[in-house]
């Protein structure tokens, strides 16, 4: 694959400045390009003398980009990615399936269903190279209409204007607890049961606490939790550990479901509302073939995934299948 920060396509004077906004010095980004410090510091004195403004304060401990290099640096990335987007096509255009795709996800995917699907793509597109960010629901759509990322895979995703749903399953509310637990004997439980117990609540930051904040604030109150946490890692260690339970979804839990150290308990009642997991891609801007058919395989794998979840969470009942758009 093309690299895409020597390329001449993109312009050296951003290259150049952006080298040494990372690395703090010209010294240090001439010996990252491999060109003299005093051919990059004349390229920055005319982009300087251009534009009419400063683009790095020099200051005793290196170079710091001011406000205007800062928007410089934003261009050069957009730049860089256009850039990357159209050799895809290129490539495209030869009949060789290469290219670099940028996935936003979140953190819960993280140990779940994204390893699997990295495999999935090195073994069925090996010339492809993968750029995952972990983010937010909200950030992840921010991502993808500004561009910095190609496909998202996310919780509660409205189809709209800017979205186009390569596929969306439900994510029923469920109680995640120690297979040995009073409650996993139950096939559903209710908030009031729930709320009986030690509960490891999910941090505002979550979408999850927010639905339930709306909702159900009585029942973080109720159960008094004696840990908020923003970290996933931190809530699963205790619930394996069976001093907790926890209000989640199959997804947030599926390897520990998978490897039986966890038991996923729905809540059954009638105000409890179901998520959704969703993979996206821009309405709004062509991708190239590779990665439609990559968002394609992603969203086939979350329908996958979900599928042997819940063969070990509702072996017995007939479920609902996750839905292809």
């Amino acid at each position: 694959m093309t690299n895409l920060s020597n390329n001449p396509l993109h312009p050296k004077a951003l290259r150049y400045l952006t080298a040494v906004a990372h690395l703090g010095s010209v010294q240090a980004a001439a010996r990252e390009v491999s060109i003299s410090a005093s051919a990059i510091d004349r390229q920055i004195l005319l982009l300087e003398q251009d534009l009419g403004v400063p683009l790095f304060e020099r200051v005793a401990r290196g170079m710091r980009p001011t406000a205007a290099g800062e928007l410089l640096l934003a261009l050069s990335q957009r730049w860089k990615a256009d850039l990357g987007r159209t050799l895809s096509d290129i490539k495209q255009l030869q009949g060789v399936s290469q290219g670099h795709l940028r996935i936003a996800a979140m953190d819960s995917h993280a140990n779940g269903l994204l390893p699997e699907f990295v495999h999935i793509v090195n073994r069925e597109y090996p010339g492809v190279v993968l750029d995952v960010e972990i983010v937010n629901t909200d950030d992840a759509v921010r991502h993808l209409s500004e561009g910095d990322v190609d496909l998202v895979v996310a919780f509660n995703l409205k189809a709209g204007r800017e979205l186009h749903m390569v596929c969306v399953a439900d994510l029923p509310l469920g109680c995640a607890m120690t297979p040995t637990h009073p409650l996993a004997r139950l096939p559903h439980v209710s908030f009031k049961e729930v709320a009986a117990w030690p509960l490891a609540a999910q941090s505002r930051a979550l979408a999850i606490r927010r639905y339930l904040d709306r909702r159900h604030h009585w029942l973080i109150e109720e159960a008094r939790p004696p840990l908020v946490t923003n970290s996933l890692q931190l809530l699963k260690s205790l619930v394996r550990s069976g001093t907790h339970v926890a209000l989640t979804s199959e997804l947030d839990m599926g390897p520990e479901i998978l490897e039986g150290s966890v038991r996923f308990v729905p809540v059954l009642d009638k105000s409890a509302q179901a998520q959704t997991i969703g993979v996206a891609i821009s309405a709004n801007r062509a991708l190239p073939r590779v990665a439609r058919i990559v968002a394609e395989r992603l969203g086939q794998h979350v329908i996958d995934y979900l599928a042997r979840v819940r063969s070990v969470t509702q072996p017995d009942t007939k479920r609902k299948k996750a839905t292809p758009r």
